[in-house]
């Protein structure tokens, strides 16, 4: 079931403004934020497709380092940020597991960049992810989530572990806070506009 706001025409449109509409995907593995993430910094009722997590899903989920989470994402979650009076980021949530991995194409087209939460517990959970947002040629920002009580990682030995090119920025973040959240999709924003360049 979608929870959310009604759709009508002017719903995700700023009253009075002249705005440049930039698409962004918000991408991370299974259970790293995503979902925390849009709601803590969208100025609007995210729109959300979170649903109760069955037995079934629990054979095919890794929920190892996962406590207590109950729901999961099965389409996406969307929600908006105007960064200027020209500038609005509509920002899409994709799935993190496996099995809805053939929505991220639909999701991909004529989005300009994207933001991949990181888990540092779980780093090897997002070699996938980074591989999928290469191959649809998206260029794209690291945002570790700092959950609480972990450890603050080393940027250089991240980048290592990663594998990531000298220009791809990390960030620390904390996904349940509108600031932290802000700076991620702000260093994002900018190195979109510096390849842009």
């Amino acid at each position: 079931m979608v929870s959310g706001p009604s759709l009508d025409e002017q719903a995700y449109v700023r009253e009075g403004a002249s705005q440049t509409a930039v698409k962004i995907l918000v991408v991370g593995h299974f259970a790293v934020g995503k979902t925390t993430f849009i709601g803590a910094i969208s100025e609007i009722p995210p729109l959300s497709t979170e649903e109760t997590m069955t037995r079934a899903a629990e054979a095919v989920d890794d929920l190892k380092g996962v406590q207590g989470k109950t729901t999961t994402t099965v389409a996406m979650d969307f929600g908006r940020l105007t960064i200027s009076d020209r500038v609005v980021l509509y920002l899409f949530g994709t799935p993190g597991q496996q099995r809805f991995v053939q929505m991220w194409e639909d999701m991909a087209r004529g989005a300009l960049g994207a933001l991949v939460l990181v888990d540092p517990e779980r780093l090897a959970d997002s070699f996938a992810v980074i591989d999928l947002i290469e191959q649809y040629g998206l260029d794209y920002a690291i945002a570790v989530n700092h959950f609480d009580g972990s450890p603050l990682r080393d940027e250089t030995a991240l980048r290592d572990a990663l594998d990531l090119l000298d220009d791809t920025p990390v960030v620390t973040c904390d996904a349940r806070d509108e600031q932290s959240s802000a700076e991620a999709l702000i260093t994002l924003v900018r190195h979109l506009q510096d390849r842009a360049h």
